[in-house]
């Protein structure tokens, strides 16, 4: 027979020496777990876990006493129940992984961290692609329950590479026959016969970003032969127009550079066996002055239809270089300040010049 799983953490109370808004836990780390991945190397993890709390860490052997208040004590020891869950299902733990965690657990929110985690969506060459926040797998989980979903958010929080994600996945399970990849070429005006070169060399600017995506998540050598059967297909928005797209996992990215009118013939390409996941920025609109973004105008038009999920991503998502989140953060603030201190004059009229779809 084989050998048991080892339970989880184990603590201990001890109120000796204390008052009894103060007490003493000890966490036992089952024998069988590394130390090194729970504290990390050079006890890094024990360093982060130390800054982000207001308790004291003590570590002997599989034994980590935490003194302090209680509420504090009692997160720093799901934390690391969370860590030692990850280091069981063998997956590697960094400082990000608990910076992440952290995170979690001071928003209180419903999902444990652990179950986000490690959620696999895709492995391909010893990488596992995952959602690294809440709202990350709620994006997913949203993919998988609607056949439109909209990912909104700041750059860096994962909206496209977890799109493709979710569309390679797809095709792997033969969910659907073919991928479709888009986005609006809005430095060119959609009018590609004005630049110079083949159609490839025209377009392969504006696109580039979905290719760089593809290579992490399919095996280089076998995407021509994917592209040149037509099961992936990376093309502007303008060329999907008079299409109807079935049994597809169509992508449109950057659609903050849509107009309205761009936005209601992309979702009406939509076809049998398909789905759609559109992404954007709304704070990151090319397009010239004067005209308004699809992606700005489609969530008052189409909130609340049924089958169709709008999920949105903030700067706290950002899964890049840890200070891109801070800068997005920091942009977010700015905005908000900037857009409090207009005349409120200015602001009731872009309130009634807003576009608003039926309710």
């Amino acid at each position: 027979m084989g050998r048991p799983p080892d339970p989880g953490i184990m603590t201990e109370t001890n109120h000796a020496g204390s008052s009894q808004d103060r007490p003493t836990h000890t966490v036992v780390v089952p024998n069988s777990i590394d130390m090194v991945s729970v504290l990390g190397p050079g006890d890094e993890h024990l360093r982060l876990i130390e800054r982000a709390f207001e308790a004291s860490v003590h570590v002997r052997g599989n034994r980590i006493t935490l003194a302090g208040e209680s509420a504090e004590v009692a997160m720093a020891e799901r934390l690391l129940d969370e860590v030692v869950t990850l280091v069981r299902t063998g997956q590697g733990v960094t400082a990000e992984t608990v910076e992440r965690i952290i995170q979690m657990l001071r928003t209180e929110t419903q999902e444990r961290p652990a179950d986000v985690l490690s959620l696999n969506i895709l492995s391909n060459r010893g990488r596992t692609i995952r959602p690294k926040t809440v709202n990350q797998k709620r994006y997913v989980e949203a993919i998988d329950k609607s056949t439109i979903t909209f990912g909104i958010g700041p750059a860096g929080t994962g909206k496209t590479y977890l799109a493709m994600a979710k569309a390679v996945q797809a095709l792997q399970a033969k969910e659907v026959n073919r991928i479709i990849l888009s986005r609006p070429a809005v430095e060119a005006g959609e009018r590609l016969g004005f630049l110079p070169g083949t159609l490839s060399e025209k377009i392969d600017p504006y696109l580039r970003p979905l290719y760089d995506a593809l290579h992490d998540m399919v095996d280089p050598e076998t995407i021509p032969k994917l592209l040149s059967a037509g099961t992936i297909e990376v093309a502007p928005l303008a060329f999907l127009r008079g299409r109807s797209l079935n049994d597809s996992f169509i992508i449109l990215d950057e659609a903050q550079n849509t107009t309205p009118e761009q936005m209601k013939m992309f979702l009406t390409r939509l076809g049998f066996g398909s789905r759609i996941v559109v992404t954007g920025d709304t704070s990151q609109v090319d397009l010239p002055s004067g005209t308004q973004s699809g992606l700005r105008v489609v969530e008052g038009i189409l909130e609340g239809v049924d089958d169709i999920t709008f999920c949105r991503l903030t700067g706290t998502d950002v899964v890049r270089h840890r200070l891109v989140g801070r800068i997005v953060e920091a942009y977010e603030v700015f905005d908000a300040e900037r857009e409090a201190s207009r005349p409120k004059s200015k602001v009731a009229k872009a309130e009634r010049d807003r576009p608003r779809g039926p309710r």
